[in-house]
């Protein structure tokens, strides 16, 4: 059964129902940490009756620097909303790691934004080195995958697709919140992944609520496709891709290939005026709600709230 972990100010701690221990560990860094099993077992079985965990200020499980990795469009439910039809291509990109922040942060809309998307997306936390050249099959995944970790890769729409700037648009700094809990996984866990579900709400409104079995390439394939060219660490992380659900969807066939035939400026102008009328991006006081976790909550992966407000 896999392992919660979450981290705070004071350090890592083991999380057994709604209590918490501490972890007798020197590891400062998420890659020190999961080398540093033997603490966290030494924590499962401690008499140490713990704290609650609801007084604990948790912060992002995952510590930074570290490498940020998101597949794009990995979701059938996602390529619908997207429009696309068809095969689709497996592709990468980089997010800054200072834009990951806490599981109950703020997400900070920067001034020049207006168009603020949420992603839930499933993150593997790397506890092997991922060289160039590996060939990942799905038994070998315990080997070099450590944990999971509930993130939202937060969108600057707008920038993202005048400038077809993904770098830019995911990487403002509260735009991947991570956690609360590192869920440490045993190799036995790895089959139960096609089961987690996905789940993010607004406002208490349900948006997005799908399992990894809608996922297109899942994690053993996602990895020897990005070992072709990138080195992974550990401490470092996947984020795996999104569900249908994001405010912003492709417009219905008609009006984009009327686009199409618009100069670029005219193009984006109206696009964003009808996207103006979308209620479904984030705006200053909404609340994002998200889970992962199995039906039967062999893993589960906590809650993650977090605020939206605007840039001062």
């Amino acid at each position: 059964m896999s392992t919660n972990v979450l981290r705070t100010a004071d350090g890592w701690w083991l999380v057994r129902g709604d209590r918490a221990v501490p972890v007798p560990t020197k590891a400062v860094t998420t890659a020190e940490l999961v080398a540093d099993r033997d603490a966290v077992r030494e924590a499962a079985t401690s008499g140490d009756p713990g704290t609650p965990v609801a007084g604990l200020a948790a912060l992002s499980p995952v510590t930074t620097p570290c490498r940020v990795v998101a597949q794009m469009v990995n979701y059938r439910s996602h390529a619908r909303d997207s429009g696309f039809t068809g095969d689709i291509p497996p592709a990468f990109f980089r997010k800054a790691s200072g834009s990951v922040s806490g599981p109950h942060d703020a997400v900070v809309r920067p001034s020049h934004v207006r168009f603020l998307d949420y992603e839930i997306e499933l993150g593997l936390v790397m506890g092997a080195s991922l060289p160039v050249g590996a060939v990942v099959e799905e038994r070998d995944l315990p080997s070099y995958v450590a944990g999971l970790v509930i993130t939202n890769d937060v969108s600057a729409r707008d920038v993202q697709l005048t400038k077809t700037q993904f770098y830019e648009s995911k990487s403002y700094p509260t735009f991947t919140p991570a956690g609360p809990y590192l869920a440490l996984l045993e190799p036995e866990d790895f089959t139960r992944l096609l089961d987690l579900r996905l789940r993010l709400s607004v406002n208490g409104e349900l948006r997005q609520d799908r399992t990894l079995a809608d996922m297109i390439v899942r994690p053993a394939r996602a990895l020897t496709l990005l070992a072709r060219f990138q080195t992974l660490d550990p401490g470092d992380l996947l984020l795996t891709g999104t569900p249908g659900g994001t405010a912003l969807k492709a417009p219905p066939k008609p009006v984009e290939k009327i686009g199409a035939l618009l100069p670029a400026a005219v193009k984006w102008k109206a696009f964003f005026k009808a996207q103006a009328k979308n209620p479904h991006y984030l705006r200053t006081g909404d609340v994002i709600t998200a889970t992962i976790a199995t039906p039967d909550g062999r893993i589960d992966l906590g809650e993650q709230r977090s605020p939206v407000t605007a840039a001062e």
